[in-house]
């Protein structure tokens, strides 16, 4: 098992708060009274078992602020509803916005919580007739109650799978519409985005970003700036954990998520994308 054991064992985020979110940011806080480049997105922005996640690196190549509005498991909806977030990101020179899943937004079928958006809450009259015979109350997260559903019937998935891509679209169509700084989207990935017709038969299990498309990211092309892609190397994924900070109760959650290699990765594909903007 490869951790570094920081005091608990845990990485200190300094955890930070802005305006009147009540959302918790990665600190330490910085100025929004200067020019900053603002990062939105969701784990890997924020940097979880990261000492220096992609903002901080991009802010050392880029010689601007970098200010990480990243939130552990985003969905749109957290960064659609908030008004502090949108106002930062309109002030900022530049936007980047992680290209997060689909599954943690609220939707015809389902909804979410309002700012921990992995959290399921209810399942609408509509879910319930396309699978009578499941028992919602059993659920409290998005992924675990979409992989039942999936286990159940992959025809009856598809339908809430396309509801959710919809619902991704529209979330994100909105978003930008609020955001009047330039914005790059960013891609984030152990792969690069998947066809409709490669992503039909994708597990719930997969990596991240769920559901969401090369042909969804195309719909936005011409309402951002920039898209960049970032799928990590092989060499990424197959260094792990390695440099990762966290204790031994939460190794199972950091072999899951790309580690340091891959936010250098990241950032050297996105410096030289904002330097012809900032």
């Amino acid at each position: 098992m490869s951790y570094d054991v920081m005091s608990t064992g845990a990485l200190d985020y300094a955890p930070c708060c802005y305006g009147n979110s009540k959302l918790l940011f990665r600190g330490p806080k910085r100025r929004l009274d200067a020019p900053y480049v603002a990062f939105l997105g969701g784990t890997e922005t924020y940097g979880k078992f990261i000492k220096a996640p992609f903002p901080a690196l991009v802010e050392s190549g880029l010689g601007v602020n970098c200010v990480n509005f990243g939130i552990l498991n985003a969905g749109v909806d957290v960064f659609v509803n908030d008004k502090t977030l949108i106002e930062s990101a309109s002030s900022a020179q530049m936007t980047v916005i992680q290209v997060v899943g689909a599954q943690n937004l609220s939707n015809r079928f389902y909804s979410v919580h309002p700012r921990r958006n992995d959290r399921f809450l209810t399942a609408s009259a509509m879910l319930k007739t396309v699978y009578p015979e499941v028992d919602f109350a059993e659920f409290h997260f998005n992924r675990h109650m979409l992989g039942f559903l999936q286990e159940v019937s992959i025809d009856r998935f598809s339908v809430v799978r396309s509801e959710l891509q919809m619902a991704w679209l529209a979330r994100m169509r909105l978003l930008l519409s609020r955001i009047s700084s330039p914005v790059v989207l960013v891609w984030i990935g152990d792969h690069a985005p998947m066809t409709e017709k490669e992503g039909q038969d994708c597990s719930v299990e997969a990596s991240d970003p769920l559901f969401v498309t090369r042909e969804m990211l195309d719909m936005l092309r011409q309402k951002v700036a920039a898209i960049v892609e970032v799928e990590a190397t092989s060499e990424a994924v197959a260094a792990g954990t390695s440099g990762m900070v966290f204790n031994e109760m939460e190794a199972v959650a950091a072999g899951r998520m790309l580690g340091p290699q891959a936010h250098g990765e990241v950032a050297r594909v996105l410096g030289p994308v904002l330097q012809d903007f900032v």
